[in-house]
């Protein structure tokens, strides 16, 4: 098969929602939604703010298996007030991750998979969101004690704010070239530090840091896959089957990277964070 060829049959998982996205990933004929739509858990926060609320608070959980084993998917829809979290979407989240644990201690090794599309807490619900990204945080952690608990972020939204740390909390991260990775987005750093620090509008500067590529070739992420759906899940089942990363375990060795920088450093470029990461700078 030519590369052409190759290209006009890929299925783009990036152009997917978040319910079709758990669907593809899962094998054929084992989805089953929690809580879905009809169950209209929705955030009650919203309206007092003239902000029309989603049935599912933009949350989908899905449980089917993967490879042959019990599997829980939790996708994020980056369309619906930008992924962030609240205290509703939030807690289907952490539920889920929980009902895994209980199924890891009575004999059932279910794994979890979070589809990861994010700008982090919804400010409107603030400290209601903090706390459901901390239990979600919290159960990730318990969870990859069983069994492996993988971040996939795609694109278009990202991962940032609090859920960024929570994918730094998983025991393997996937990401496509369209994906983002960071504390803070670009626009919460424009504001607080300036447009000369970094320009919320220019997307290959943007990328060139926080992008996919980027971040494997950091070693932030372990896995670096092209946007089709069909290697995304095959990607996937190798992940599910490697080793934790234990990236939180690796504390000291981000902390003497960080060290290398003072405050008298100008702006990195690609390059000079790539030398960072890799031992180079």
């Amino acid at each position: 098969m030519t590369d052409t060829q190759h290209l006009l049959q890929c299925r783009s998982f990036v152009e997917l929602g978040a319910r079709q996205r758990a669907r593809a990933l899962l094998d054929s004929g084992t989805f089953r939604e929690l809580l879905d739509p009809f169950h209209r858990l929705m955030s009650p926060w919203l309206p007092r703010q003239g902000i029309v609320p989603q049935a599912d608070d933009g949350v989908v959980i899905a449980k089917g298996s993967l490879g042959g084993r019990p599997a829980v998917i939790a996708a994020i829809e980056g369309g619906f007030q930008g992924g962030s979290m609240g205290e509703v979407g939030g807690a289907k989240i952490a539920g889920a991750l929980e009902l895994a644990i209980e199924d890891n201690r009575n004999g059932i090794p279910t794994c979890a998979v979070l589809l990861l599309e994010t700008g982090g807490v919804r400010l409107q619900e603030a400290n209601l969101g903090l706390a459901a990204i901390a239990e979600i945080q919290a159960a990730i952690v318990e969870l990859r004690g069983y069994q492996p608990v993988i971040g996939l972020i795609a694109g278009s939204v990202g991962c940032f704010g609090g859920m960024s740390i929570a994918a730094g909390l998983c025991s393997q991260l996937l990401v496509t070239r369209e994906a983002r990775l960071g504390l803070n987005g670009p626009q919460v750093i424009e504001q607080e530090a300036g447009i000369d620090e970094y320009d919320a509008k220019d997307r290959p500067f943007i990328w060139s840091l926080t992008g996919g590529e980027q971040r494997h070739a950091s070693g932030l992420v372990d896995g670096y896959v092209a946007d089709d759906v069909d290697d995304i899940r095959q990607h996937l089942l190798q992940l599910l089957d490697a080793p934790s990363a234990k990236r939180a375990s690796r504390y000291a060795w981000y902390l003497e990277r960080m060290s290398r920088l003072g405050a008298e450093v100008s702006q990195l470029d690609a390059a000079g964070v790539r030398a960072l990461y890799q031992g180079d700078a």
